[in-house]
């Protein structure tokens, strides 16, 4: 009877040890990354507090929270009228009505120039709303962040494949010199963006490539796989890589995948994969599907 209960006891603390046992280096180093990742999401620069993608029209575009206003914030965290943008043949300006509290950091302003800019936007503020003018093609919109966003109250986290090393991947690039891939986004806009090259790499012994957009020093990717039609965002997911060494290699870490904006929120426009980057592999590492975006 006593060795029965010894080995019952043995059992159950050989469990615990297991249950409890600490990360690798590698599996910190990767679950750092991704609470860094839902931090920057978090931030008032982030992608959980996007209210509205508006596009502007060529004049005055009124704005506020009352019904009459050509482009409607939020009225519940908006004054009736705040003022008028203004578009005029790629230059955009913000008049403010009388006795509005619009601010441009923390100064109370009464006009502002917001396109173009040098650097970062020129990003108004009122009550809990920011917003800033983003160019796409020949159109002009405002992009609306709500710190009280539903989006970013409701946020839960996202759910990960598990840490595996295995998906840290050798891989050769290839540069190209003058290369342009030509990228679809999800609104069906199409738009040319210059490439430093392409990894080439193996999955289970079969050879795949992935056409890069960024630099040299700091690849960036946009590429489907086979989960994207259950487990992961069907539109791809993101991925960034460090530029190669001497000899052209470097790793691809899948674990670093990550959701575009678009899995966040419908006021965003996210590029979607080329022919080439949509892989035919299960691909079980990095971010799984988030929300219904």
């Amino acid at each position: 009877m006593q060795k029965s209960v010894t080995s019952l006891a043995f059992l159950l603390l050989s469990i615990l040890i297991v249950a409890f046992k600490a990360d690798t280096p590698y599996q910190e180093e990767i679950k750092s990354w991704h609470q860094k990742r839902i931090d920057d999401l978090k931030k008032e620069e982030g992608w959980l507090n996007l209210a509205g993608l508006i596009w502007l029209e060529e004049g005055v575009n009124t704005i506020g929270g009352d019904a009459k206003n050509s482009i409607v914030f939020p009225a519940d965290h908006s004054d009736a009228t705040l003022g008028k943008i203004i578009l005029k043949e790629g230059k955009v300006s913000f008049e403010a009505d009388k006795n509005t509290a619009v601010y441009q950091d923390e100064v109370l302003v009464s006009r502002a120039e917001l396109f173009p800019y040098v650097g970062k936007p020129t990003v108004l503020k009122h009550k809990s709303l920011r917003w800033f003018i983003i160019q796409r093609g020949d159109k002009y919109a405002i992009r609306l962040r709500d710190l009280e966003s539903p989006y970013l109250k409701g946020f839960k986290g996202i759910e990960t494949f598990p840490i595996s090393q295995d998906w840290k991947i050798k891989a050769q690039f290839f540069p190209s010199v003058g290369k342009k891939l030509k990228i679809t986004d999800i609104t069906g806009r199409t738009y040319e963006q210059e490439s430093p090259g392409k990894l080439v790499f193996k999955v289970n012994g079969k050879e795949y490539s992935l056409e890069a957009v960024g630099t040299k020093e700091r690849l960036h990717f946009v590429f489907g796989d086979l989960t994207n039609k259950h487990d992961s965002y069907g539109g791809g997911r993101f991925l960034d890589v460090p530029g190669p060494d001497a000899e052209g290699i470097t790793y691809i870490d899948f674990n670093k995948s990550y959701n575009p904006p678009c899995a966040f929120t419908p006021y965003a426009t996210c590029p979607l994969p080329t022919q080439e980057n949509k892989l035919a592999v299960v691909i079980t590492a990095g971010e799984k599907r988030y929300g219904n975006h």
